[in-house]
């Protein structure tokens, strides 16, 4: 495995052979065929391992979804070869139950960060104790009307995000949570950014991801 990560962070997950990597282990030639089938084997157990990784990571950052997001930059940097195959369900058996019981386990800790805030400049209705609607009830928190619908709002309550239902905002604001740190991460990996950010891309992403969540 350690032999697989160092060959995918030299030259990327596509470019190498079972035989190279042997050479490489400095085992035998039918070692690695023998222990992970074929390079789509290997390449599951590299996933599994990273969204691993991943969890532990994400889970240590806690619940802020700030810190959630450092961590998930901090990963990419320091486990780039993992991050590379992760992220890329064509390499590997995506429906491998250790790679899912991981993947599930990271995308919790993101919609539950996601849960504690919403991304700035999101929409949400909020009415004060003695402001009437137009049908005369108040939009107090907690109360309800004749239909029995409480006035809450936002991504645990009758509607979340642009108007959606809880679930359905969750979703939303997870996925733009993930869009916002993992484009920070693969800009970064990628050379994208011009050098006036510094070289350490958590500083760099902290103002960032700072702007685009309240905390």
């Amino acid at each position: 495995m350690h032999a697989a990560v160092g060959a995918i962070a030299e030259s990327g997950p596509a470019t190498w052979s079972l035989r190279e990597l042997a050479r490489r282990a400095g085992v035998s030639h039918a070692a690695p065929a023998h222990h992970f089938g074929d390079k789509t084997g290997l390449l599951t157990a590299v996933a599994a391992e990273g969204y691993t990784l991943f969890a532990d990571a994400l889970e240590r950052a806690g619940e802020d979804l700030y810190d959630v997001g450092l961590a998930y930059v901090r990963f990419a940097v320091d486990h780039r070869a993992h991050f590379e195959v992760m992220f890329r369900p064509e390499l590997y058996r995506a429906d491998d139950p250790e790679v899912n019981a991981a993947r599930r386990r990271a995308d919790e800790i993101l919609r539950h960060g996601v849960r504690t805030v919403a991304p700035a400049g999101a929409p949400r209705e909020t009415h004060r104790p003695d402001e009437t609607d137009e049908t005369g009830e108040t939009g107090e928190s907690g109360e309800t009307g004749e239909s029995g619908e409480t006035g809450e709002s936002g991504l645990d309550g009758e509607s979340g995000l642009d108007g959606e239902s809880g679930l359905d905002g969750d979703r939303t604001a997870a996925l733009a949570a993930w869009c916002i740190v993992h484009g920070f991460a693969e800009l970064w990996l990628s050379g994208a950014f011009s050098g006036d950010l510094g070289e350490d891309p958590v500083a760099a992403a902290s103002p960032v991801i700072r702007r685009l969540f309240a905390r």
